[in-house]
């Protein structure tokens, strides 16, 4: 078995969590058979369990709510909820609430985690992520930001276009990235917000109809912004610096997706060779001939390499480093990587894998979003090149002059 240099703690908490996953999550998935739309009473039987278990909000220091781990020690267990869809729903490790509640706990104020994190993580409120903005606005260049938030005496003044804001139409509090300086650059310019759905103002104009499971009916929703007033305690954080504050919500979130998603490979990959094993045709079993069984091992060797390169980025994050770079890395690594493996396990499965009998179709639907979501691979690849370009090897440069000379 690889060894991925996780700690002690951290073994323990995923173990609870995969003991979870087997003995209750995943038992009412298979009940599902297909449709993957879960009552509100059946997720809060399932978040029951997950503190039963000891794997409810490990994240979340334990003072609101959580057990406290530390970021790094916790990736293993978003690996095992990332095995069913239902799984970070379980243990409260989903997205977006999950990047939310931490970009409340890092720059909350005591009043604004008493009336938003603590219910959060306790799951008796969800909130959506609204940041992209339709055709010109702030999507995969978020400097094209163009929603506004002015200030009018002890409150902010709140106009905009919104789109794909996850869980919106869940969402009892939406965390708004709005221009709070005009003439600023939109770096040193923008600022984020809590607005309640109920505000006046907030018009939720649809569900978007997108690829990929509405599993608990969360969605993304396309809102408008019509002068929606929220008080000056509303803001989050420091004004002017909501891209920094953004970036520290979305460096540690992207790691999260990145191991559920690695989870949800993984699984994918044992439905699929418990299958091969059994399945029969010419002469063998599918597992005894040499292409598809050199196919898995290559989905395996590079999920195993994309589970490494994450932990290598959360051990910088957890050092207190600039992890950009390391990030996009993981992000667009692991989203291939996943997409090719559960691809691959959808093939070898036939009729099975797009029947949604089996959870992979499901799968297959979910991982393709995730080459776009959380930035598309062509950002992560412009952050890396930049890198890759900054410190060019003048004596590299002068040697290959003299060799065109």
């Amino acid at each position: 078995m690889l060894s991925f240099n996780d700690s002690a703690a951290a073994e323990e908490l995923a173990g609870r969590a995969r003991d979870l996953m087997e003995e209750v999550v995943i038992p009412v998935e298979r009940e599902m058979k297909g449709g993957m739309t879960v009552s509100d009473g059946t997720i809060r039987e399932l978040r029951e369990a997950a503190r039963e278990y000891g794997v409810y909000a490990p994240q979340i220091d334990e003072e609101h709510g959580g057990m406290g781990y530390d970021f790094r020690d916790t990736l293993p267990t978003f690996e095992e909820a990332g095995r069913s869809i239902l799984g970070p729903l379980a243990m409260r490790v989903d997205a977006p609430d999950e990047g939310n509640m931490h970009l409340l706990e890092l720059h909350g104020t005591e009043l604004q985690k008493e009336q938003y994190l603590e219910p959060l993580v306790a799951g008796e409120i969800a909130s959506g992520f609204s940041m992209t903005e339709p055709m010109q606005g702030g999507g995969s260049d978020p400097k094209m930001l163009q929603t506004t938030a002015e200030k009018d005496g002890d409150e902010w003044v709140i106009n905009g276009h919104k789109w794909w804001t996850s869980k919106g139409i869940q969402a009892d509090v939406l965390l708004v990235f709005a221009r709070t300086d005009q003439e600023a650059h939109p770096y040193e310019g923008s600022s984020v917000f809590l607005v309640p759905k109920e505000a006046d103002g907030v018009e939720v104009v649809r569900n978007i109809p997108h690829v990929g499971s509405d599993v608990h009916g969360i969605g993304h929703a396309e809102i408008k912004y019509h002068d929606v007033r929220v008080p000056e305690e509303h803001l989050l954080g420091e004004e002017g610096k909501g891209f920094q504050h953004v970036q520290e919500r979305l460096g540690p979130a992207r790691l999260t997706h990145c191991m559920r998603f690695s989870g949800m490979a993984e699984r994918a990959l044992d439905i699929t060779k418990a299958y091969m094993d059994e399945r029969e045709g010419f002469g063998s079993t599918m597992a005894d001939k040499q292409v598809p069984r050199y196919a898995i091992a290559e989905q395996e060797t590079r999920l195993a390499a994309a589970r490494s390169l994450v932990r290598q980025a959360a051990d910088q994050i957890d050092a207190g480093e600039e992890a950009r770079t390391a990030v996009s890395m993981s992000k667009v690594f692991t989203a291939n990587v996943t997409q090719e493996a559960v691809d691959t396990a959808l093939q070898f499965l036939g009729g099975n894998g797009i029947a949604k009998d089996l959870p992979v179709a499901d799968f297959y639907e979910d991982v393709r979003q995730f080459r776009i979501v959380d930035g598309a691979d062509e950002v992560h690849k412009r952050t890396i090149a930049r890198e890759a370009f900054a410190d060019v090897d003048e004596a590299e440069l002068d040697q290959l002059t003299r060799f065109d000379a």
